[in-house]
């Protein structure tokens, strides 16, 4: 299946397992879920030096890995002996011989709707060029490929599917992520084994009320990015999900939510969610949400960004799975003390931590280093106060730290032994810091310095500055 993408071709984790479930290479295996078998299979294939890893993310999972070539050469001829698929690029002429069952389309002409023979075969189509003409294949597709199971069309540029698409009884995935799509059709409902829906994105606002028929599926991703440089409060928008929410009751993925009465009062039925955002949520809504995050025993990755900068954001609840937390909100005086969501038991698991506009007034670093297992801090306008300072033995795990936006901030210090195995620290628009932090020589595992949007006085302390020397940095100064 890897080598039907183009040679070195960066694959990530989360795609290519939603990917291999939805093609039924994936059998359930005594309590792992599907995701997880998939994830043991990628695990085998890096071992034996089948997959090349490329990257691990903050706390040591698997996140981009490429194919070996020799492996991939021989992979490819496999493919067309055993019809497993093949793959089409610009310079290959004439017609495509659709033996196999799995097209992935790299690079094209604009003829390609016109140069497939035995169309009605295919089960599965990936495209990655985003200037292929896509509206005359696809409706091909809906009415040739009845049997078709995997459409991954993101990044095209067409603005709408055929209402045929609801044909397609038996599609598992549907990507039409960074696509022109503007509106999801009724149709949509029919295809009740729809395993994943991927409308990250798209020009889609709103989703039909169908779409809680699709009691199968497992991932849905409908949130549109506002602000790509993520500095305004509000940076993204999600969709309201029609009454219904608590049918879909095999979703491990939603993202994104726009919390609404109708929405919250259902969400604690979604017990198989990993990973969750919710967007516009006011302080009412706390409650009920937190009695929600309770039954999701399995709950690893929650956002949560509240409907403005002076709503409260109060989340008192254990939630033991949890790895990654983000919060995008007010909070209130002494809720990391009081909060099971900082404390050493509640965030035993906690491996990424990221507060903005929380308008913090006290010191969080005592608070929040018992979080011991922390591998990626970041702090951005969080912290109204002077100074941070990080004490010996604190934060062990720490490998990125990243402090933005902090206007008040003109002293970081770190005493030897903090952060002991940091490798990347992010400094950015800290007005008032007029020195380079004091202990920072004490960082020996430091790879990267960034310092962005800084003054030419600081930056010529940094160049002065002799604890730095050996460490990659880089620098922006301030307009």
């Amino acid at each position: 299946y890897c080598s039907l993408f183009p040679e070195d071709y960066l694959f990530k984790r989360k795609q290519l397992v939603r990917l291999w479930i939805a093609e039924g290479f994936i059998e359930e295996r005594g309590e792992s879920t599907l995701e997880e078998v998939a994830e043991g299979y990628l695990k085998e294939l890096i071992d034996r030096n089948m997959l090349q890893l490329v990257e691990r993310n903050g706390f040591g999972r698997m996140k981009k890995f490429r194919m070996h070539d020799i492996l991939r050469e021989l992979a490819v001829d496999l493919c067309h002996k055993n019809c497993f698929g093949v793959t089409r690029e610009a310079n290959c002429g004439g017609y495509v011989e659709m033996d196999g069952r799995r097209l992935v389309l790299h690079k094209l002409n604009k003829d390609i709707q016109q140069s497939f023979s035995s169309i009605h075969r295919l089960r599965t189509i990936v495209t990655l060029d985003n200037n292929m003409p896509s509206f005359t294949l696809l409706l091909l597709l809906c009415k040739e490929s009845r049997y078709m199971t995997v459409l991954e069309l993101r990044g095209l540029p067409i603005k709408t599917i055929p209402e045929a698409i609801g044909d397609l009884f038996n599609l598992r995935h549907l990507g039409l992520r960074n696509s022109k799509v503007k509106m999801l059709l009724r149709s949509i409902e029919k295809l009740s084994n729809l395993l994943t829906l991927d409308l990250f994105a798209s020009g889609i606002h709103d989703l039909p009320s169908g779409i809680v028929k699709l009691k199968k599926l497992r991932h849905l991703f409908v949130e549109k990015v506002i602000d790509p440089y993520w500095k305004g409060f509000q940076c993204s928008s999600g969709m309201y999900i029609p009454n219904g929410l608590g049918k879909l009751t095999n979703l491990q993925t939603l993202q994104a939510l726009e919390a609404q009465d109708d929405s919250l009062r259902h969400l604690g039925e979604l017990r198989q969610l990993r990973s969750l955002r919710l967007l516009n949520v006011k302080q009412m809504h706390c409650g009920r949400i937190g009695e929600s995050l309770l039954q999701m025993r399995c709950l690893s990755n929650l956002y949560v960004n509240a409907s403005d900068e002076n709503e409260v954001l109060l989340l008192n609840v254990l939630l033991p799975s949890l790895q990654k937390l983000s919060l995008r909100g007010r909070l209130a005086e002494g809720a990391l003390d009081e909060s099971p969501l900082f404390q050493a038991v509640g965030g035993q698991n906690l491996y990424s931590l990221i507060l903005f506009w929380s308008q913090l007034r006290e010191d969080p670093l005592p608070s929040l280093s018992q979080l011991s297992n922390l591998t990626s801090l970041q702090f951005t306008r969080a912290y109204n106060g002077e100074q941070l300072t990080f004490l010996m033995g604190w934060f062990p795990k720490l490998k990125i730290l990243y402090l933005t936006d902090l206007p008040n901030l003109n002293r970081l210090e770190i005493q030897q032994g903090a952060m002991a195995s940091l490798e990347k620290l992010f400094l950015v628009n800290l007005n008032n810091m007029t020195e380079v932090p004091p202990g920072i020589e004490f960082l020996i595992p430091l790879k990267y310095l960034a310092l962005y949007e800084i003054t030419s006085d600081f930056l010529t302390l940094l160049r002065q500055c002799s604890a730095i020397r050996g460490t990659r940095w880089a620098y922006s100064l301030r307009d």
